[in-house]
C-alpha cells in the first residue's frame, strides 16, 4: 500500500468559470491531496478572480488549495499556502510572507543543496523535477529518480515529483518514495476527461 498521493496543478491556460465544474468532477473522481493554482503572467485581479472561483471547489472537498509564486496573495485570499521556485523567491522570504500557519512548497529542480536550504528556511515540502519531458513547462533540468530515493532515505520532509508524469511512467517515482506526484497534462489532457485522468493516476499510484 503506497502513501503517495496525487497533487493537481491547474492547466497552463483556462477560464476559471469553465474550469470550476471540471475541477469539481476531477476531485470527486478520487483522492487528491492538493490543487495548485498556477497562473503565470496574470494580473493580480485575474489571480484573485481565479482564487475566488476555484478555492471553494477544492477546500469544500478538504483538498488543500495552494497558489503558485504569490505567497502575498495566498496569505490575503484564504489559500492554504503557496508554492515558489527558489529562483523566483527565496524560501525564507516566502515563509515570512505566509506566516507560520500556511503551507510552503519550494521547487528545487535537481539540487540537493537547494532542497536542504529550503527545508532549513521553513518549507513544508520540496519538489524535484522535471523527471520526464513536459509539455506544460519548458525546462532543461532533468532530475534523476535516484534523487527521490536519496531524499526519502535521508530526510523526513515530504517530497513532490513533477514534470511530465503520467499513469504510464509514474511507477518508478512511487517506488522511489515520492510523497506526491504533481501532474497537469495527465489529468487535464486525458482523452476521457479530467475525472478519468484522476482515476487513471490513482490506479497507477496504487499499482506502483
Amino acid at each position: 500500500m503506497t502513501d503517495c498521493q496525487l497533487y493537481l496543478v491547474t492547466p497552463p491556460a483556462f477560464d476559471p468559470a469553465t474550469l470550476a465544474p471540471e475541477l469539481a468532477r476531477a476531485l470527486d473522481a478520487g483522492p487528491v491531496a492538493a490543487v495548485q493554482l498556477r497562473l503565470k503572467d496574470a494580473s493580480d485581479d485575474a489571480i484573485r478572480r481565479a482564487i475566488d472561483i476555484l478555492r471553494p471547489v477544492a477546500q469544500g472537498r478538504d483538498v488543500a488549495f495552494l497558489l503558485n509564486d504569490r505567497p502575498d496573495l495566498a496569505r490575503n485570499s484564504g489559500c492554504d499556502g503557496a508554492h515558489v521556485g527558489m529562483d523566483d523567491m527565496a524560501a525564507a522570504q516566502a515563509r515570512a510572507l505566509l506566516g507560520d500557519d500556511l503551507q510552503l512548497g519550494v521547487s528545487c529542480y535537481d539540487s540537493r543543496d537547494m532542497a536542504m536550504r529550503a527545508g532549513e528556511a521553513g518549507a513544508d515540502y520540496v519538489a524535484f523535477g522535471a523527471f520526464f519531458p513536459s509539455a506544460s513547462k519548458d525546462t532543461d533540468v532533468r532530475a534523476d529518480i535516484d534523487l527521490l530515493s536519496w531524499w526519502t532515505t535521508m530526510m523526513e520532509l515530504p517530497v513532490v515529483a513533477i514534470g511530465g508524469i503520467t499513469a504510464n511512467n509514474c511507477a518508478p517515482l512511487v517506488r522511489a518514495g515520492a510523497d506526491f506526484l504533481a501532474v497537469i497534462g495527465a489529468v487535464w489532457s486525458h482523452p476521457e476527461g479530467p475525472a478519468a485522468g484522476v482515476r487513471a493516476m490513482n490506479a497507477a499510484i496504487a499499482a506502483g
